[in-house]
């Protein structure tokens, strides 16, 4: 029985150390290709990731372009609504303009028509005038059409 025992326990380990050297050369069979399997992964996972970053590289740029446009068309709509102000405003500063000169020239018809056969008055405001002047010289044209000049200058 001694020997059975012996038989059975040299069996058990001649078992094990065949499987144990079956699980070491499957072992190195597998190992090279776990790793080529795992690289694969790994350079799945890095190729999807590129494509993702592209992706969003791609969303970014297209945002970027439209906000650009967005601006482009609000500077043009502000320039557009500033010119329009402008034209406004001449046209305003026009038409005001037309009204002042239609008032003075209303003025003036009316001063005019006052002044018409009205000598006394006028030789009333030339007489005032050289009354109030300061030294200045007045020149009083002739028969030939000519100025006096410097006859009897002012305060010699």
């Amino acid at each position: 029985m001694y020997q059975n025992r012996q038989a059975l326990a040299l069996g058990s380990l001649l078992l094990l150390v065949a499987t144990l050297f079956l699980a070491i050369i499957l072992a190195l069979w597998a190992w090279p290709k776990y790793n080529v399997y795992k690289q694969e992964l790994n350079g799945r996972a890095a190729l999807k990731e590129a494509e993702w970053s592209k992706q969003i590289l791609i969303e970014e740029a297209k945002a970027r372009e439209q906000a650009a446009l967005m601006q482009a068309k609000a500077k043009v709509t502000l320039a557009k609504a500033e010119g329009e102000a402008q034209i406004a405003r001449a046209k305003a500063e026009g038409q005001a303009d037309i009204e002042r000169a239609k008032a003075a020239a209303q003025a003036n018809k009316i001063i005019g028509e006052s002044l018409k056969n009205n000598e006394a008055y006028l030789r009333y405001i030339w007489i005032k005038g050289l009354q109030e002047g300061n030294g200045e010289r007045i020149y009083i044209p002739t028969e030939a059409g000519l100025p006096i000049l410097e006859a009897g200058k002012a305060g010699h």
